[in-house]
C-alpha cells in the first residue's frame, strides 16, 4: 500500500509525530480513525531512523531518513520497501511490509511500516562470546546460506526485472562512491583517490545479476529468540539494488577480516575473534557455494571495493556532521586512513 508522492517538503520538530502519523493511516485504511499511537525511537539505525509503533492491536516497525543530512540516493524508502515485499515467499526471510508513505508531508520525509519481529541480534562481542561453540559455528554458517539463498532468487521471477540496468553494477557504484569521496572534501586520505582509481580501471567481467543487499553482515540479521543459530530475517535494505550478487560477499568478508576488526576496535571487539567456533572466512564462501550461492572468481576485488565503500561512508558521516568535536574528526580521519591502507593490502 502506498501514498502518493506530493512532491512536498515538511520540516517537522518530531520525525515520527504519532498524531499525524495515526491519521495518515487512518486515512489509508490501517486503524480506525480516534487511534492512539505509542512511538519510541529503537537503538541502531546508524542511516536511518527506526521507530516502534504500537496502537490499535498494531505493532509495527516504522523506518524513515534522518531529518537532516539525508542523501536522497542513500535513503530511498520506496526502494527498500519494495525489495523487501517482493521477497515474501521467496525463501528469503525478511519482514512483511505493512505500508508505505511517499508524501513528505506526513512526516517530512517518505517512510514505510513493517511488521514488529522478535528477535536476537548477534552483535555484542560478549554475547557472541558466550554463544555455545555448536550454536556459533551454525550462526556463522546461517548467515553466508542466507545470502546464497538470497542471490538465487531472479530478479524477474519476484517483479525486479525493471531494476536490471544496462550499466554494469560495478561501474554504477564506483561512479557513486567516487562522486560521495569527493564531497566529501577530505584530503587526509590521499590513498583512496588511487584506490577508487584502480578499482576503475580493473572491473570484472559482469556475471549473472542478481538481487544485492549492500550492506550484508552479523549487524543487519536477526536470528529467532531461542533458536539463536536460524536467522529470523534480513534487515536494513536501504542500499539493496539489482547488480552484481558477488560484492555481497565481499563486504560479508570485509566484516569478516582486518576492516571489521577495526570498525568494532572501539564497540567492544570483533565478531569473529570473540568465539572462535564461528566460521573461517574460507568456510563462509564455502557454505555460501555449497548451497548455491553465485561463484565467485576475483573475490579479493569485491572485498577491497567494499572496505574502500567502508571509507567512503566513514568519511561522509564526518563530513555532513555539524561542527564536529576535533577528537571525532582526528579519530575519523585516521579510520578512513587505516581503511585504506587495508585495503590496498588485499590480493
Amino acid at each position: 500500500m502506498s501514498t502518493d508522492a506530493s512532491g512536498t517538503t515538511a520540516d517537522l520538530a518530531d520525525p515520527a509525530d504519532p498524531v499525524r502519523l495515526a491519521a495518515w493511516a487512518a486515512g489509508a485504511g490501517l486503524l480506525d480513525a480516534g487511534t492512539v499511537l505509542t512511538v519510541r525511537r529503537l537503538s541502531g539505525g546508524a542511516s536511518n531512523l527506526t521507530y516502534r509503533v504500537t496502537g490499535g492491536g498494531r505493532d509495527w516497525v516504522l523506518r524513515r531518513p534522518p531529518a537532516r543530512g539525508a542523501l536522497p540516493t542513500a535513503h530511498d524508502m520506496a526502494r527498500e520497501f519494495r525489495v523487501q515485499a517482493a521477497l515474501a515467499g521467496s525463501g528469503v526471510p525478511v519482514a512483511r511490509m505493512a505500508a508505505l508513505c511517499e508524501d513528505a508531508a506526513v512526516l517530512g520525509a517518505p517512510f514505510y511500516l513493517m511488521e514488529r519481529l522478535d528477535g536476537v541480534f548477534h552483535t555484542d562481542a560478549a554475547q557472541v562470546a558466550a554463544l555455545p561453540p555448536a550454536v556459533a559455528r551454525e550462526a556463522g554458517l546461517a548467515l553466508a546460506r542466507t545470502l546464497a539463498a538470497l542471490h538465487r532468487v531472479d530478479p524477474q521471477d519476484v517483479g525486479l526485472g525493471d531494476m536490471v540496468r544496462a550499466e554494469p553494477y560495478l561501474s554504477r557504484q564506483l561512479r557513486r562512491w567516487r562522486g560521495q569521496w569527493d564531497r566529501t572534501g577530505l584530503d587526509e586520505a590521499p590513498g583512496l583517490d588511487g584506490l577508487l582509481r584502480d578499482l576503475g580501471s580493473a572491473i570484472p567481467a559482469a556475471g549473472p545479476q542478481g538481487i544485492v543487499h549492500g550492506d550484508y553482515n552479523f549487524g543487519n540479521v536477526m536470528y529467532r529468540s531461542g533458536a539463536p543459530a536460524e536467522v529470523r530475517a534480513v534487515l536494513d535494505w536501504e542500499l539493496s539494488t539489482v547488480g552484481d550478487p558477488a560484492a555481497d560477499l565481499g563486504q560479508l568478508l570485509a566484516y569478516w577480516g582486518p576492516a571489521g576488526r577495526l570498525l568494532n576496535a572501539h564497540r567492544g571487539g570483533h565478531l569473529p575473534d570473540a568465539n572462535p567456533a564461528l566460521p573461517s572466512r574460507a568456510e563462509l564462501v564455502d557454505a555460501y557455494e555449497e548451497t548455491g550461492g553465485t561463484p565467485v572468481r576475483e573475490l579479493a576485488y569485491y572485498e577491497r571495493f567494499a572496505v574502500v565503500k567502508l571509507a567512503v561512508i566513514c568519511a561522509g558521516a564526518l563530513a555532513r556532521a555539524k561542527a564536529p568535536e576535533p577528537e571525532r574528526v582526528r579519530r575519523t580521519v585516521g579510520l578512513v586512513r587505516d581503511l585504506a591502507g587495508i585495503a590496498g593490502k588485499i590480493a
